[in-house]
């Protein structure tokens, strides 16, 4: 009998082990699944949270590397900007290989004069977890008790404080011009879908060049 029982605690006790070294390649596997076809070419339904285009933005209360941020000049490109709010860098799937997808475009946002900026509710901690896992060098903000989501519109109402989830957006992306006009957005009301990062520059790209032609 005490043999057995040594053996059933050697066969946990190695099972425990390889679930340990083998949950995350795991989780990866199940994320990579679950995001097969989460990417869409365009922006085709009426979902419009957010800052009207055309309007100020009206700026953020989020912190960055111990500091709080306000306004997004220091990520500016050239040519404008594209703010990516996302719900979680730490548990959505669909706004990690979101991130990871932008992060392989990321030269071409360059090329064109387009930072890009991130924003969640995570805290830091948890954000750089992730940025140093999948060496994502796109600045990641933390949104500070919801207010930059609230200020923006794009605050998820379907959540109260205290809830786990409270304090997430709905996601998407916002382009604003130079001199501080919102001139583009890109919302989808199935957070389970995201338009490409390339797609996404195209709109980006084709929205300030209309703005700064006007002015």
């Amino acid at each position: 009998m005490k043999k057995v029982l040594i053996a059933l605690a050697l066969i946990v006790l190695v099972a425990g082990v390889a679930l340990y070294l083998f949950q995350t390649p795991l989780k990866d596997a199940a994320y990579d699944t679950i995001t097969e076809n989460m990417f869409v070419p365009a922006d085709t339904d009426d979902f419009d949270p957010g800052p009207a285009v055309g309007s100020r933005f009206p700026g953020l209360q989020a912190s960055y590397q111990g500091r709080v941020i306000t306004l997004l000049d220091e990520f500016a490109g050239d040519r404008g900007t594209v703010l990516v709010a996302s719900r979680s860098f730490d548990w959505c799937p669909y706004c990690m290989r979101q991130l990871v997808q932008l992060q392989e475009t990321k030269e071409a946002y360059d090329a064109a004069g387009i930072g890009l900026v991130a924003i969640t509710y995570d805290a830091p901690e948890l954000q750089l977890a992730f940025t140093e896992k999948h060496g994502i060098t796109i600045p990641v903000l933390s949104d500070l008790n919801a207010l930059s989501f609230k200020t923006l519109g794009i605050l998820n109402e379907d959540y109260s404080q205290g809830d786990s989830q409270y304090g997430i957006p709905h996601p998407g992306m916002i382009v604003i011009a130079p001199d501080g006009t919102v001139v583009g957005k890109l919302f989808i009301e199935a957070y389970s879908s995201r338009v490409d990062s390339g797609a996404a520059l195209l709109v980006a790209q084709e929205a300030l060049r209309a703005h700064a032609s006007s002015n």
